[in-house]
């Protein structure tokens, strides 16, 4: 699997973790920065990794920004991309589950390390349900 991973400044450490758990798992990683904890613009590298997941050069994204809401208003202005920013295990099963999340968000300041691989873990082996599920994507998808 090819995961595009990208943060911001406050994602940093979170981002280098989840890489880490990613190679550990035997995934690409496409990471799209930032590659310090030097003050920059969560869009510019949220976009392109959305973007990487929207054209299908990459399967999946993780996204990471101080509270994870910038990164998930990013992520979901993006054609094709279904970003859930998620706190809990839980959350990221059902995102994957019920709602065919591609992206996961993560909150850099708020999530951590251990639940955050907890996270990571539900999110990756989860498998979208399909059926009713898949009737209520298509409505998101034709507004009605």
């Amino acid at each position: 699997m090819r995961v595009a991973v990208a943060c911001d400044h406050a994602g940093y450490e979170l981002k280098e973790l989840i890489k880490q758990r990613l190679y550990d798992y035997d995934h690409e990683v496409v990471d799209f920065g930032t590659n310090s904890t030097a003050p920059c613009d969560y869009p510019d590298v949220g976009r392109p990794a959305a973007e990487a997941v929207a054209r299908g050069n990459c399967d999946y994204a993780v996204l990471i920004c101080g509270t994870g809401v910038g990164m998930s208003i990013v992520a979901n202005k993006v054609p094709g991309v279904y970003a859930a920013l998620c706190t809990s295990g839980v959350q990221a099963e059902y995102s994957r589950r019920h709602n065919n999340a591609n992206v996961l968000v993560l909150a850099g300041r708020l999530t951590g390390t251990v639940e955050a691989e907890d996270i990571l873990d539900r999110w990756l082996n989860a498998k979208f349900e399909g059926g009713r599920h898949a009737r209520r994507i298509g409505k998101i998808v034709n507004g009605r």
